[in-house]
């Protein structure tokens, strides 16, 4: 990989591809085995719980994409970077930012936080 962005953007498709073999191998090619995820409805430890979330998440919603939505701001070894996720009809379903943290040379995700909603619809 040659930027963050496509590392990224390899992790959001392997979200969106309907076959679960070429998902397994995406997510491989982006995420240490230990990487773990959470959001709002879930916690997986370990890329294969984490596999077993999006598949689940691919069955339910048919069609529907994670989308990229802003540009990855970095530093250190974290990201962050906002997403939407349209259904098959192209209805956005839900916004949400992700928070990452990756391996020490930039090449494998470490570790998903996920946030549902707009990030300017927080309030103090």
């Amino acid at each position: 990989m040659s930027s963050i962005a496509e590392i990224i953007d390899r992790y959001c498709d392997a979200w969106n591809d309907p076959d679960a073999q070429r998902r397994a191998q995406l997510l491989a090619q982006v995420c240490s085995e230990r990487a773990s995820y959470i959001d709002p409805a879930v916690q997986a430890a370990g890329a294969s719980e984490l596999l077993a979330h999006i598949d689940k998440m691919v069955a339910r919603r048919p069609g529907a994409k994670v989308l990229r939505t802003s540009e990855v701001d970095v530093h250190h070894n974290v990201c962050r970077f906002a997403w939407h996720v349209v259904l098959a009809d192209g209805t956005v379903l839900r916004a949400g930012i992700d928070i990452a943290e990756l391996s020490a040379d930039h090449s494998r995700i470490e570790r998903v936080i996920g946030f549902f909603g707009e990030l300017d619809n927080l309030q103090i």
